[in-house]
């Protein structure tokens, strides 16, 4: 009975997207974000933020940081860890490690690709049909790189990454530049986090939540073909 489940699942998950063909389409592009929707992302940043605070003394919890830092600047959740830690700690002792932090996760995202393979064969259906496009409270050193290593920077027609623009999720300004670079009046945004589906309803669009990454072609697939 696991297997069969198991093989449900799968095949549920790699539902081929042609049934688009000739249909009009409910919408006229997909804003994905990209730390855990378009890659599994979210445990490796955890363990180098980990490994980055330790020495100031900071024990960062996973459920803490699941609630409090995911879909938030780098910049802000370290004001808000330098600011609870007991006693507080200035934040201008903890940022010059930002560095040392990005290093660390560029080195193992080159050592574990953190992307799924119903993942990557959404993205090549979808691109056949859509405008795509990358919209991330990270920098683009951190997500272009991978995206080119796993053959799929060529689907999306933009990234709107970090402090490209003004104001980062939950603020509208990424998705609205997103939409403004493809030209779409109607997209669809794939979000998992609280700050982003902030950030896509604050710009005026739908927004797909998706229960994890793992379950990313398998609810995108359904959305789109319900």
């Amino acid at each position: 009975m696991g297997r069969c489940a198991a093989r449900l699942r799968r095949d549920d998950a790699q539902r081929p997207v042609s049934q688009l063909s000739g249909q009009r389409l409910r919408w006229d592009a997909l804003l994905f974000d990209f730390d855990g929707v378009l890659a599994d992302t979210e445990p490796v940043h955890y363990g180098c933020w980990c490994e980055v605070l330790k020495p100031f003394g900071i024990q960062l919890d996973w459920g803490f940081y699941q609630k409090q830092c995911i879909g938030v600047s780098d910049r802000l959740m370290v004001e808000r860890l330098a600011a609870e830690r007991i006693p507080p700690i200035p934040f201008d002792e903890i940022w010059p490690e930002y560095l040392r932090k990005q290093e660390l996760f560029r080195v193992r995202l080159e050592q574990t690709p953190p992307f799924l393979s119903d993942t990557l064969l959404l993205i090549h259906d979808l691109s056949s049909y859509y405008k795509l496009a990358v919209v991330s409270s990270s920098g683009r050193l951190e997500i272009e790189p991978s995206i080119e290593r796993a053959g799929i920077r060529p689907c999306f027609q933009t990234l709107v990454c970090g402090k490209e623009v003004p104001n980062l999720k939950p603020a509208p300004d990424p998705y609205l530049r997103a939409a403004a670079l493809l030209g779409c009046r109607q997209p669809l945004v794939i979000e998992d986090s609280d700050a982003g589906v902030a950030s896509a309803e604050a710009a005026g669009f739908e927004v797909l939540r998706v229960s994890s990454a793992g379950a990313v072609a398998r609810e995108v697939r359904a959305a789109l073909l319900r």
